[in-house]
């Protein structure tokens, strides 16, 4: 009877057992799916849905090659959507303007700044037409001035205006417009539709200016610092592991030719560490354009 006692008292431990590992790994699982997940890469719709993908599709598969671990890219159809993306933290990599990263930095952090045109930091600029005899931004006073984007534009808008504003222009000094594009401003500047556009002072040296318009005639009238160029950012939540490698990658395109052909796909010329400070000088224009809360109205 005894013997019986306790097989039947081990026999009763290991039902217990059993369902207790059932437990744990249904517990776990979840964990393990998680792990598996894929990565979401959001892109800021400066481009159509379509030219997005053409340009950064490779650059998620060359992550996902190297991470070991799918990278999925994830347009948007307009700013509002793009932008309900970064606030509800959808995306696990994501990349904007200098202004929505500075936005955002409280739940993503920096790891990388795109390098385009060869640049990796561009200034931001006031140009006038030579035979206007502007030679000061105080003349622009009671002026139509037209800039390269909408008021969250880094280097088309938030730059120019800082630099009105150290000459003591302030928003109701002088007319503002807003072209499509950076491009388009200084078209707009060439046929007289403005008497000065703001952009980033290498607009003038671009073939799809240049190509358009005798940029002989067009002259900028001052520019401010270099600017750190367009960042790439992670959730702040990422593991530093994950992180380090993303950046590891990210940065290391210019290395091999397959990472130089997904550079070319994205119409970029280079990757850079970037960490927050580099971005002091943007926050700097930022809040004396927008005030302390620094958010464009």
């Amino acid at each position: 009877m005894e013997v019986q006692a306790v097989r039947g008292w081990n026999r009763k431990w290991l039902r217990i057992a059993r369902l207790l590992g059932l437990i744990a790994t249904a517990a776990a699982t979840p964990v393990i799916q998680a792990a598996e997940d894929p990565l979401i890469m959001g892109v800021f719709p400066r481009l159509n849905a379509g030219e997005t993908t053409k340009r950064y599709a490779p650059l998620a598969r060359y992550l996902s090659e190297r991470l070991g671990r799918k990278v999925t890219l994830v347009t948007s159809k307009d700013f509002d959507s793009f932008w309900n993306g970064v606030t509800d933290q959808r995306y696990d990599i994501v990349h904007y303007n200098q202004y929505h990263y500075i936005r955002s930095a409280r739940a993503y952090r920096v790891i990388a700044h795109q390098q385009e045109f060869g640049k990796n930091a561009v200034g931001g600029a006031l140009f006038v037409r030579k035979d206007a005899g502007i030679t000061r931004i105080s003349q622009l006073r009671g002026r139509t001035i037209i800039f390269g984007g909408g008021k969250d534009a880094m280097l088309s808008y938030i730059a120019p205006r800082f630099l009105l504003m150290q000459a003591g222009l302030k928003e109701g000094d002088f007319k503002s417009e807003f072209a499509v594009n950076p491009p388009n401003a200084l078209l707009a500047l060439y046929h007289k539709q403005a008497d000065a556009a703001g952009g980033g002072d290498i607009l003038i040296d671009l073939p799809v200016v240049r190509n358009a318009i005798n940029t002989q005639e067009l002259t900028v009238l001052a520019t401010t610092e270099p600017l750190l160029f367009l960042p790439w950012a992670v959730k702040r939540s990422m593991p530093a592991k994950l992180r380090e490698s993303v950046q590891s990658v990210m940065v290391g395109l210019e290395r091999n030719e397959a990472g130089r052909k997904v550079l070319n796909a994205a119409k970029a010329t280079g990757m850079g560490k970037a960490e927050d400070k580099d971005y002091n000088p943007h926050r700097k224009m930022t809040t004396a354009v927008f005030g302390r809360e620094g958010i464009a109205r």
